[in-house]
């Protein structure tokens, strides 16, 4: 007989989170389609906070928290609790298919232990370490399941490489090409053999051109005894410490301790390490928005079935050149007496700094005058969000952790192929999203 909360929360090799009947196999594999499907229609996505329900309930009824078997009360109230947060957040979560998942669940539950829907609720627990021993902290995985000492049998050390995006927004690519860009909506930042990782990017005033991260799915793929399929996904104000299914690690395969979620700053900085593919990635909130940066080998990076089919994995292609955003005749435009706006990626321009003033509130934090710096400048002529000074500096800071080269951590040449795209970079949306409604439309079947 299951425990009440894994009966509650099925964590399957996709990663999928079910509740209640029917959430066990036929679910698997249908998450990654959803998460696809759902950062495909930026304009619809709603801030659901489901995923912040089924952390609290896992943290209040795992560990040292759990209740006794017998601790019928103090169950009922977890239940209750967690009942609570899911009809605090049903208007945002209507159509949420984990968000209805989970009402139902709680309904399944209350009902075999008797729980009265009036009654006291359960107090939030801080989060503490496993112990010493615990699962998740267990260090015996197998060699494949650690990417460097399996590595170093055979060949020299690996190379390692560092991609990032952060700001409105702009990417630093595999190869240290450095672009600022458009990309609204959802995007690909890396796709290979080993994970997905893509991001949604949102207007940051209503009918403005600047844009930064609003959204970030990662899925990290079932690998041989290692990992199961685990899914993290993050969006404005929900970074969470935890995979959608509430774990910490890679499952319950022998080495599952090789994939780790560790928190750095609650609700601002996550760091994942998977160590089977010898990879970090750090996952910030600094103001409204999020931003990522992750270091990885050259052999993870180049790891796809098909290169050919890679052309909109940002990390690795860079980003289209009718995205790209030409930075060096915006600032020369700034820097004049006189900034016409018709060079302005910005057609809707909120209360920004002046030239001086964001040039000086960058010079605090980034004192060298390379492409960190000038992105900085940009997002506060762009934005006028102060907060995109901190963007920039925490870009570089986990460049300096993450990139192995630090000789190439400072980069001054903008990467631009094609001069003149900014008014290229209005590129319309409504065919994309005709296209992703009817592919929806046509997997509906397969679905349910």
């Amino acid at each position: 007989m299951q425990p009440p909360r894994e009966r509650l929360v099925v964590t399957g090799r996709a990663g999928w989170m079910g509740m209640g009947r029917g959430a066990g196999r036929s679910a698997l594999g249908l998450w990654p389609t959803l998460a696809f499907l759902l950062c495909s229609f930026p304009a619809a996505i709603t801030p659901c906070k489901i995923l912040k329900c089924n952390s609290e309930f896992w943290s209040a009824t795992s560990g040292s928290h759990a209740p006794a078997s017998d601790d019928v009360p103090e169950f009922c109230a977890a239940l209750r609790t967690y009942a609570l947060c899911t009809r605090r957040t049903a208007r945002t979560c209507r159509g949420d298919l984990a968000y209805h998942s989970a009402v139902h669940g709680i309904e399944d539950l209350m009902s075999q232990h008797n729980c009265s829907k009036d009654g006291p609720t359960s107090q939030p627990r801080l989060r503490t370490l496993p112990p010493a021993g615990d699962s998740q902290e267990r260090s015996d995985s197998p060699e494949i399941c650690h990417y460097e000492k399996s590595f170093h049998k055979h060949s020299a050390a690996p190379n390692y490489t560092h991609c990032g995006l952060f700001g409105d927004p702009h990417l630093r690519t595999f190869t240290d090409h450095f672009q600022t860009c458009k990309v609204q909506g959802a995007w690909p930042l890396i796709d290979n053999n080993y994970l997905n990782v893509q991001v949604t990017n949102t207007p940051v005033l209503p009918g403005s051109a600047a844009t930064a991260t609003s959204k970030l799915t990662i899925i990290f793929k079932n690998f041989q005894e290692c990992v199961d399929q685990k899914v993290y996904q993050a969006e404005m104000d929900e970074l969470p410490s935890a995979f959608a299914d509430g774990s910490k690690n890679g499952g319950d395969k022998h080495g599952a301790n090789s994939l780790k979620i560790t928190e750095k700053v609650s609700g601002q900085h996550v760091e994942i390490q998977a160590k089977y593919i010898g990879t970090t990635i750090v996952v910030r909130q600094v103001g409204r928005y999020l931003t990522f940066a992750v270091r990885m080998p050259e052999e993870v990076v180049n790891a796809v079935e098909d290169r050919d089919s890679q052309g909109l994995y940002l990390c690795l292609r860079g980003c289209p050149l009718n995205q790209q955003i030409d930075f060096q005749a915006f600032r020369a435009n700034a820097e004049s007496p006189r900034r016409p706006a018709a060079v302005s990626p910005s057609p809707v321009v909120p209360e920004t700094f002046p030239y001086e003033t964001a040039v000086a509130k960058c010079k605090e934090k980034l004192p060298v005058e390379d492409l960190y710096y000038q992105a900085c400048v940009f997002d506060l002529l762009t934005t006028g969000d102060v907060n995109f000074t901190l963007a920039a500096y925490y870009a570089l800071e986990d460049g300096k952790m993450l990139h192995s080269n630090k000789d190439k951590l400072h980069l001054f040449e903008r990467t631009r192929e094609l001069p003149g795209a900014v008014a290229a970079a209005a590129f319309p949306l409504a065919p994309q999203v005709l296209l992703g409604t009817f592919t929806l439309l046509a997997l509906l079947p397969m679905l349910w």
